[in-house]
């Protein structure tokens, strides 16, 4: 096992959090505000990888990859927490928790691209989401595509968040693993307020290792699924979007799913 902190980087002061070794729960009560600036930081001797985190009480535990010896989360400023419940942040009590993943949680199949902690920023952890598109909304950004919120028959603020393209015609949606994944298959949800939303009826995925896929979308709300020939990958990138021949100019994606498992046990 190797050594591992929570700390919380205030405006004022850098305040400890907790402290302990990997397999322990590691957690603390922070009884004030976030500030604008706070940020939280779990710090590593590099020894460990995986790690369950909850960083926010109104949120879920995940599994992040952690390649170096620590990652950041910056605490969403008031005007950035459209995508996030108006439970998240908010008060003068906060619980944050973190400790190692165990050897069956890594080796489970799940869906590797899951993490509702990602933001815009790079911060030293993975599954991380981009795209060529400048999204100004909180609401719109990439991460929602991954934060597991599938609600979809609306468009805006929480719990409707997804990646929006603002109307460009030639997207490009990406996610970083941080490491190599054997993935087996994709899904994908589309956001369907339909009629103000439209869709997309083709989308490619091509992958780091050089092989592509044709993906075939229906108009749906529902999870369309797109099993894979297994591959070992460290990002899959979705372009060459083709838009249904509607009036609509907002097709969105509201959540994007691979499923597979690790390629190499790292710990």
């Amino acid at each position: 096992m190797a050594e591992m902190k929570l700390k919380l980087h205030t405006r004022e002061n850098f305040r400890l959090l907790a402290a302990g070794m990997p397999g322990e729960r590691s957690a603390m009560v922070y009884n004030a505000p976030y500030g604008e600036g706070d940020f939280i930081l779990l710090e590593t001797d590099g020894k460990w990888r995986h790690y369950m985190i909850q960083l926010e009480d109104a949120m879920p535990e995940v599994l992040v990859y952690v390649p170096g010896t620590r990652m950041a989360f910056h605490i969403p400023a008031a005007g950035e927490r459209s995508c996030y419940s108006p439970k998240s942040f908010s008060g003068a009590c906060h619980l944050i928790r973190a400790r190692a993943a165990t050897e069956a949680e890594i080796a489970q199949r799940r869906n590797l691209a899951l993490n509702p902690y990602d933001q815009v920023r790079e911060s030293g952890f993975y599954p991380h989401a981009s795209s060529s598109v400048d999204g100004k909304k909180p609401e719109f950004a990439p991460r929602n595509a991954i934060d597991g919120v599938y609600e979809n028959n609306s468009h805006g603020g929480w719990p409707f968040q997804a990646w929006g393209i603002e109307k460009d015609p030639d997207p490009v949606f990406r996610l970083d693993l941080g490491r190599e994944v054997t993935a087996d298959e994709l899904r994908l949800t589309l956001r369907a307020d339909f009629p103000h939303d439209s869709w997309w009826t083709q989308v490619t995925a091509a992958f780091s290792d050089g092989s592509r896929e044709t993906l075939k979308l229906a108009r749906t709300g529902a999870v369309q699924s797109f099993p894979l020939k297994p591959r070992p990958i460290q990002w899959l990138e979705l372009r060459e979007f083709q838009k249904a021949g509607d009036d609509s100019p907002f097709p969105a994606l509201t959540q994007l799913e691979v499923w597979g498992i690790e390629a190499v046990p790292e710990n």
